[in-house]
């Protein structure tokens, strides 16, 4: 019955959506807005649906007999409904339809370009829909009805951050279909008009937050479980969290100039458009089976239709493009290739450069694969030899696009804006080599990240006393770039500082790595309703106080032939200490030891990053008006 009923919701939201998709053309905005309201409760009623039967053990529905089970904890059985392609595009028509009912509430005094954007955010629902009663249905029915399942795969209940990390993702995926909608909508009225400018701009940038988050929590459930060391290793499915994180932020950036100077309209629409494809390019990637990667679960069957509904939007997307795009126009013009909106020019393009540098990297495999069937990888090298000088370059113009004023410069503004920051760069660079920098490119990243902080630091507090929106929207932008430059930073010395060594220890020896000195005591097994783990033992001790006690081990899973890893991390701000286990035995341990600094300066900047960005989106309030009966005429007063 479980089955009959989610797969009836999904066939009716499928059907709504579609009538929406047709009255939305139409231009027909009353029932537009029924028919999203209505896709919207259709399709949270399912995943409702679908929850309920996972947390109930209901195993006669096909999704819960393969990932359910009745062994492992209540949050692992919660986020189970993510943990496999099925639930996962499940979830994702989820969030699609939170996002549509919010966007359409949000937007219901606009009505002009409503019509299209709403129709435009059904027809991926519609397609989705079709996904999730078709070649991705999680409501199949199991004859007979099995006691128990397996539950997820193990690697996803290794580590409370799958909590977070793939709601966060998918937040900021889906969320990329609402801008797309409006930036449809303006390109076939020809108008981007101010209150949907406004709308296209904040929901960008509340699909940038989830995805910024997304990101480093992906960065850190990798560090914290996979046992290599590293929280980024450019595999295809980080790259493609990757990619629509770039353009979209080339996106945030083309919008201030919109607003400031009327220019790059047609630009900004369609860095739009690139961001919602490279979304579901990133679907295709993590769902399809096609690409190897530890991040990817499934072999699946849906790569065709995701890859047909990409080549659909794309071929929409660019037609629509070559007819209207004309017609947005530009009101204004850059002025100076030395000034604030010729460095936010220079910025947008060094991000697009950044994004195909990327997509080559991760795609080229796959196209000389399917070519002439050699299998071949674009490892690291490739990666780091591409990215680094485009990194360095955007923590360049991180500095001093902000310290140079808007319009033409003269050369004395040039001198009067850029010299002073220097100081900033020069003292970054002599702490870095006092802590033993030496590699080039983390000098490099010192000076620019140090530059770019004192012009940070420097505009905070000029505009520490705005309180109006554009007064917050400055200050959140400036919140990020400060975020950004401390992330950089982090990034160019842990990946250039780090140290590590392998040891074997019987119980009683020691180990010594930088300032640590590691006592192996022993080991002990922990038995656990989905898992036996074999834990070891270890006191960490920093010169003559102890400072830890390290706890990797070794998780069996009842699914898994071979027992996962799980390392253990004492962590500072000067940096990390990291503990995995090679292999465990009672009276010896083979153990990974490796000192990274400032790896939480990361996790910290990235925060940092998100709530700049929160910053930006809180709203103005409108001033109260107060009528005062003093005489005639009544005067009115307005206050802030």
């Amino acid at each position: 019955m479980t089955a009959q009923l989610g797969r009836l919701l999904i066939l009716a939201s499928l059907l709504v959506a579609t009538a929406g998709v047709v009255t939305g053309f139409a231009n027909n905005l009353r029932w537009t807005r029924r028919f999203a309201y209505a896709f919207s409760a259709l399709m949270a009623m399912a995943t409702l649906v679908m929850e309920h039967a996972l947390l109930t053990h209901d195993f006669s529905v096909g999704y819960v007999a393969q990932v359910g089970s009745r062994a492992v904890p209540m949050w692992v059985t919660i986020v189970s409904l993510w943990s496999s392609l099925e639930g996962s595009i499940l979830f994702w028509g989820f969030v699609l339809a939170i996002y549509i009912a919010a966007a359409t509430w949000l937007t219901r005094d606009q009505a002009q370009s409503m019509p299209y954007a709403i129709a435009t955010w059904l027809a991926c629902g519609s397609f989705f829909s079709f996904l999730i009663a078709g070649p991705a249905n999680p409501f199949g029915s199991v004859s007979p009805v099995p006691l128990d399942g397996p539950g997820p795969n193990p690697l996803l209940q290794n580590h409370i951050l799958m909590v977070a990390h793939p709601p966060l993702l998918y937040l900021g995926y889906v969320g990329m279909a609402i801008p797309f909608g409006f930036a449809t909508a303006a390109l076939l009225r020809g108008k981007l008009e101010a209150p949907l400018l406004g709308a296209t701009r904040k929901s960008l940038m509340l699909s940038w937050i989830f995805l910024t988050l997304a990101i480093m929590l992906g960065g850190w459930w990798a560090y914290e479980v996979l046992g290599w060391g590293g929280y980024w290793a450019w595999d295809p499915v980080e790259n493609a969290s990757l990619l629509p994180w770039l353009t979209a932020t080339a996106a945030l950036h083309s919008v201030v100039m919109m607003e400031r100077r009327g220019v790059l309209k047609g630009w900004t629409v369609t860095l739009i458009q690139a961001s919602f494809l490279l979304t579901i390019l990133g679907t295709f990637m993590t769902r399809s089976g096609v690409f190897n990667s530890v991040h990817s679960f499934t072999q699946s069957a849906i790569g065709p239709t995701i890859l047909v509904f990409l080549a659909a939007v794309l071929i929409g997307s660019v037609t629509l493009l070559a007819l209207r795009i004309d017609k947005l126009g530009n009101d204004g013009a850059i002025e100076g290739a030395v000034s604030r909106e010729g460095t936010f020019l220079l910025n947008n393009l060094l991000l697009v450069l950044f994004t195909f540098t990327v997509l080559i990297g991760t795609v080229f495999p796959l196209v000389v694969e399917a070519v002439n069937g050699r299998q071949m990888s674009v490892g690291r090298p490739y990666f780091d030899a591409m990215v680094v000088p485009l990194g360095v370059a955007l923590l360049f113009l991180l500095g001093v696009g902000p310290a140079l004023p808007w319009g033409r410069v003269s050369h004395e503004q040039i001198k009067r804006a850029l010299l002073p920051p220097l100081v900033g760069g020069a003292a970054l660079v002599v702490i870095g080599l006092i802590a033993g920098v030496r590699n080039p490119w983390a000098v490099v990243t010192l000076l620019f990240g140090g530059y770019a902080l004192q012009v940070m630091f420097a505009s905070l507090l000029r505009g520490a006393a705005f309180t109006r929106e554009a007064g917050r929207r400055r200050t959140g932008a400036q919140l990020i770039h400060v975020g950004v430059a401390v992330v950089m930073i982090a990034i160019g010395v842990s990946s250039t500082m780090r140290t590590q060594s392998e040891v074997v220890l019987t119980p009683g020896q020691s180990a010594t790595i930088g300032k640590y000195k590691l006592t192996f005591t022993g080991t002990e097994m922990r038995d656990e309703p989905h898992r036996v783990s074999q834990v070891a033992r270890l006191e960490v001790m920093k010169g003559a106080k102890k400072v830890a006690l390290l706890e990797p081990r070794m998780n069996q899973y009842d699914a898994m032939r071979e027992p996962i890893g799980s390392p253990d991390v004492y962590s500072t701000l000067g940096g990390d200490l990291y503990v995995s286990i090679s292999s465990l035995e009672s009276d010896r341990a083979a153990l990974l030891l490796i000192t990274t600094p400032l790896v939480s300066w990361i996790w910290g900047g990235v925060v940092l990053m998100a709530f700049g960005g929160l910053v930006a989106l809180i709203p103005t309030r409108k001033p109260a008006t107060v009528e005062v009966a003093v005489t005639e005429p009544r005067l009115r007063l307005m206050t802030p």
